[in-house]
């Protein structure tokens, strides 16, 4: 999401009566690949660009073919493929041994659905959306999309039959990624891609101490959405201008959470921790991490009698991934990086001790 608000702010800035863009996206990915699926791209007429579809050795090259897009007016695929190891294959060094496919979309400002557009309408989805393209077809259908309410029926997507689209949905939502599926829109058959875009992480923080400050830098490096429980009066006015919400903790029971959102107690007061983690606790929230030492939490585990915590597995106590963390600028990269792990559903384990590819297949 850091990077569609990104490319949204760029794309605000521009005087659309002198300048034309074209959005370039990773549409899909074979093997090894530095950005996934949903990497985006915005260039400017007139030579520059925001975001990035690649770790910086393709933007060169698709900067050249997304003005050759601007300048036809028409959408198009390219295709960078080093499956067999060939920089030769396509004239650029892609650094990974895999195929990407990429969208070149020339944007119409005046066009009220065009992709920007779409993605200016989640930024502050609080759950999962689903923006559905095509992504092989015959030159009037190419990159048409739309954003997805899947709770809808009939969906009106084209003329795509309203069951397989429905059941392709649900793929994607039970497996929280994209995919792409072979549909027929009337006669003509077309893949479509289903991009899943998970809605910023929000990060709940409860303290207003200095290593407050170190956590909020790291999460808003991220790009998540930071709400503070704690004492206006004790926060720095650089935090504050990170944050988005500011919470007494005596109105802690007021906080709501969703199923992207984390937790992490660092009050360093142990009675506020108590309290506040009792209501957290009925919120279920995906993540709840707290700060300090096990004794402590096993104390807290022993007076709250009628609630076994060790038993909960969304709880993290001590906090954050085992890196040797000293600092707090330092514990708070371990305990984003935990956040990250668990969210993603994997093992926070260091990559050479992994087996097969570094993603999962997302078709």
């Amino acid at each position: 999401m850091l990077e569609i608000r990104k490319i949204i702010s760029e794309y605000d800035k521009l005087d659309h009566s002198k300048e034309k863009v074209a959005l370039a996206s990773v549409v899909s990915v074979e093997a090894s690949a530095y950005r996934r699926i949903g990497a985006r791209m915005l260039v400017r007429s007139n030579g520059m660009w925001t975001g990035g579809i690649s770790g910086g050795c393709l933007e060169g090259d698709a900067l050249k073919q997304s003005l050759n897009a601007i300048y036809k007016n028409e959408s198009s695929i390219i295709v960078y493929d080093t499956m067999e190891d060939d920089n030769n294959q396509i004239g650029v060094g892609l650094g990974c041994n895999g195929r990407i496919e990429v969208l070149l979309t020339p944007i119409d400002p005046k066009d009220p659905n065009n992709e920007i557009e779409l993605l200016r309408s989640i930024l502050n989805a609080e759950n999962p959306s689903i923006i559905a393209k095509v992504i092989s077809a015959d030159k009037e259908l190419l990159a048409k999309s739309k954003l997805i309410n899947h709770l809808d029926d009939p969906l009106h997507f084209l003329d795509i039959n309203n069951s397989e689209l429905k059941e392709s949905i649900q793929t994607v939502l039970q497996k929280k990624s994209p995919r792409i599926f072979d549909l027929k829109s009337g006669e003509e058959d077309v893949k479509v891609l289903l991009e899943f875009i998970r809605p910023e992480t929000r990060l709940i923080i409860v303290g207003d101490n200095y290593d407050v400050n170190a956590m909020a830098n790291v999460a808003h490096t991220l790009g998540w959405e930071i709400w503070v429980v704690g004492r206006l009066k004790k926060l720095s006015k650089e935090l504050v201008g990170k944050v988005k919400r500011i919470i007494s903790f005596e109105d802690h029971d007021k906080v709501k959470t969703h199923d992207y959102t984390a937790v992490v107690l660092m009050s360093h007061d142990y009675k506020w921790d108590m309290t506040i983690l009792q209501h957290f606790l009925k919120e279920s929230p995906p993540y709840i991490g707290m700060l300090g030492p096990k004794k402590r939490f096993e104390k807290m585990d022993k007076e709250l009698s009628d609630i076994d915590l060790a038993a909960i597995e969304y709880i993290h106590s001590p906090t954050g991934l085992e890196i040797g963390a000293e600092s707090p600028e330092e514990i708070s990269h371990s305990i984003a990086s935990e956040i990250l792990a668990v969210f993603r559903q994997k093992k926070g384990l260091s990559l050479k001790l992994k087996e097969g590819p570094i993603h999962a297949r997302e078709q």
